[in-house]
């Protein structure tokens, strides 16, 4: 048996403890929950099912959707404006039920962080700080029901439940023996640029379907046969958005005049440029300068991802906005966001 060089101490590699483990499984779970609420969410905004339940936190008064025709004909009394529309109404309670059950497991978790808060890898304040973001994310649930889906507030819940799954997949994370990684600070770096324009092209994602300008631009790559046709961006990108009563009872179908949402769609193709060029730029540096395999193999991950988005996007355009196509498309922005929180996280490792 070889000796080991004298001069030298070595440690023996101790695992994570069994209530670590137990920590990062449910962790592991809500992140998976959380991407079927985000995807489900979108899903629910893009079949316009946001005002399937005109109240809150219930249906019609109700903690489920009316079904006996006594209940549906008392539901449509109260709410006269809101005719039931079953199919809209249970996408839109099952989206609550699936928030609500991820509710009480973040709280789960911040109480084993708690408890485990002796545990020398057990992160405790992020899994508390959870809790109170995802109780301003169920405020935002509401508001965006009782505002009548008004676009800031849209916007909002949709980065709430990004940040909630971001921050779930950090805590989930188990990363490998710090020896697989890249330690490169400027590729860390990068990855944190990267990181921040996909954010932003997010909320500019998120923009864009709450004020209905998806297809603002029914061509590719020219936009109304044009380049750059005529866009208001002061109007396109005013936050407060007045509703007028007299004219609409809600913001469903979207409130913005054509230049308007033109100035949107024309941003968010600008914005996808952007990303699509960091984060091949990105990738290509992970693929030359990182001695990681699970490093390298991020980097393959992030492109590829990337560009299926952009294919999503134009088939988008070019098929008159599908309802699975744009609901793909918003969990592909979620898996972008995953991945390049992995590539970053893997990065922060020292060598």
């Amino acid at each position: 048996m070889a000796k080991r060089p004298p001069g030298k101490r070595y440690y023996r590699y101790r695992g994570p403890s069994a209530a670590l483990i137990r920590f990062k499984k449910l962790a592991l779970l809500a992140t998976f929950l959380t991407l079927a609420v985000v995807v489900l969410g979108a899903y629910t905004r893009l079949s316009d099912a946001g005002l399937g339940c005109p109240d809150w936190p219930g249906c019609y008064g109700q903690i489920s959707v009316p079904t006996t025709a006594s209940d549906i004909s008392t539901a449509e009394q109260a709410y006269p404006e809101r005719p039931l529309e079953p199919a809209k109404a249970w996408i839109e309670m099952v989206h609550r039920y699936l928030a609500a059950i991820l509710g009480l497991m973040v709280m789960a978790l911040a109480l084993m962080a708690l408890l485990n808060r002796k545990e020398k890898k057990q992160p405790v304040a992020l899994p508390v700080l959870l809790v109170p973001l995802i109780v301003f994310q169920a405020l935002l649930g509401m508001w965006t029901v009782t505002l009548l889906l008004k676009p800031v507030i849209v916007v909002a819940h949709l980065l709430g439940g990004m940040a909630t799954l971001a921050l779930l997949w950090w805590l989930a994370m188990t990363p490998a023996r710090e020896r697989t990684a890249a330690g490169d600070p400027l590729l860390a770096k990068a990855s944190l640029l990267a990181l921040l324009v996909v954010i932003a092209q997010i909320a500019l994602g998120g923009w864009t379907s709450s004020n209905y300008a998806a297809l603002a631009c029914p061509d590719f790559p020219t936009c109304q046969g044009a380049w750059w046709p005529e866009a208001d961006f002061e109007s396109g990108f005013d936050l407060h958005h007045p509703l007028d009563m007299d004219l609409l009872s809600d913001y469903a179908g979207g409130v913005l005049e054509h230049p308007a949402r033109v100035a949107i769609h024309l941003s968010h193709r600008v914005g996808a440029l952007v990303v699509v060029f960091v984060n091949l730029i990105l990738g290509f540096g992970l693929l030359a300068r990182s001695e990681s395999n699970a490093v390298a193999q991020s980097g393959i991950v992030v492109m590829a991802i990337t560009l299926f988005q952009v294919l999503i996007g134009i088939a988008i355009v070019s098929l008159g906005l599908p309802l699975l196509l744009a609901t793909a498309h918003n969990a592909m922005a979620a898996l972008l966001l995953l991945s390049l929180l992995t590539t970053h996280r893997l990065l922060r490792l020292k060598p």
